[in-house]
């Protein structure tokens, strides 16, 4: 046999199905361990990403409760909102689809039917674990805090006085959404997201609209639910990964996350500068500081769902895809001798 014939041998066995452990004459072939798990980092980034959340939702409930800004700015935009609705109509009417009765828990019903079905058909049984666990996890968070944590009463507040946080509704709606997104296809998951979003920010405006909930309990369901879906996705292992075979780059995901996390950042930075130029009003809780409550409240709302459906887009992906070299599993091929 010719040199390059047994060169031609040794390239094609490099392409043998990734799981196999020996070659041809039995010699044994190390695995790519990305076939098996994602990178280390990515694990690592998706636990302290989602640790940060939660942490920014203790912070974000201890300044909406613990201040007396805080209490002023949450009972400022819960009690006036519906004014400030009204020089949108349309937007009005579409919100209060959501306000009536199970609608909302219809919507999250169907999408999470759907992805039960979805990991049920691509048979990623680890993955199914993942949101199993993660689908009680959220629910009993969500739970346990609106009963136990407290409201201290720092002001004189036009709305209810009772704990309110963090938004039920707004965790449920977000968490099938999230759910959705880690289970479908690498092509669906960017489309996911983006529907997501406009389903998230409806139903959290809605709740602000119908009085149910102030924006700092929105904003602590979004990060909440966000924070223990990465969590979820620090333990990715093989069967909750894209097969070896179909993972690339997706220029889908790339663009949509980038553009949410991009939006989503200058976002939440406009609505802390409004915020900070309403501050002197909610110290006396002057009217003139209601329509930039009503405005920020919105930004943020809208921004930070933005943000962290971005952050949880790009890391799924890198959760699910990672890549070796030139995108192949496994060494890449020798490039051809001359004799």
């Amino acid at each position: 046999m010719t040199n390059k014939h047994k060169q031609g041998e040794a390239q094609e066995t490099w392409y043998r199905d990734p799981n196999e452990q020996t070659e041809a004459d039995g010699s044994h072939v190390d695995r790519d361990p990305l076939t098996s798990r994602p990178r280390i980092s990515a694990l690592v980034l998706c636990l302290v990403a989602g640790l940060a959340c939660l942490g920014l939702a203790a912070l974000v409930w201890w300044a909406a409760v613990w201040t007396v800004p805080g209490q002023t700015y949450d009972d400022m935009a819960l009690t006036n909102f519906r004014g400030f609705l009204d020089q949108a109509p349309l937007v009005k009417a579409y919100l209060g689809l959501f306000a009536m009765p199970y609608v909302t828990v219809v919507i999250c019903v169907v999408l999470g039917l759907a992805a039960l079905v979805v990991v049920l058909v691509r048979r990623r049984w680890w993955l199914l674990g993942q949101v199993a666990v993660y689908a009680l996890v959220v629910y009993g968070a969500a739970r346990i805090l609106k009963r136990f944590l407290p409201r201290p009463v720092l002001i004189h507040s036009q709305a209810s006085t009772a704990n309110s946080a963090p938004s039920g509704h707004t965790i449920l709606a977000l968490a099938v959404v999230l759910a959705l997104l880690c289970v479908v296809p690498r092509v669906w998951r960017a489309p996911v997201a983006l529907v997501g979003f406009a389903f998230d920010l409806s139903v959290g405006c809605s709740l602000v609209q119908g009085g149910w909930h102030r924006p700092s309990d929105v904003v602590m369901g979004v990060l909440i639910s966000v924070g223990l879906c990465l969590i979820a996705l620090a333990v990715t292992r093989g069967t909750g990964m894209d097969v070896p075979g179909t993972r690339m780059s997706s220029a889908s995901i790339q663009i949509v996350a980038t553009l949410m996390l991009v939006a989503g950042f200058l976002g939440i930075l406009y609505a802390c500068y409004v915020i900070w130029q309403v501050s002197p009003g909610l110290e006396i809780g002057a009217r003139w500081a209601a329509y930039g409550v009503h405005c920020s409240a919105v930004i943020l709302m809208a921004s930070l769902l933005s943000l962290t459906l971005g952050l949880v887009l790009a890391l799924r992906q890198i959760t699910a895809s990672p890549l070796t070299r030139m995108g192949l599993v496994g060494r890449p091929p020798a490039p051809p001798q001359n004799d």
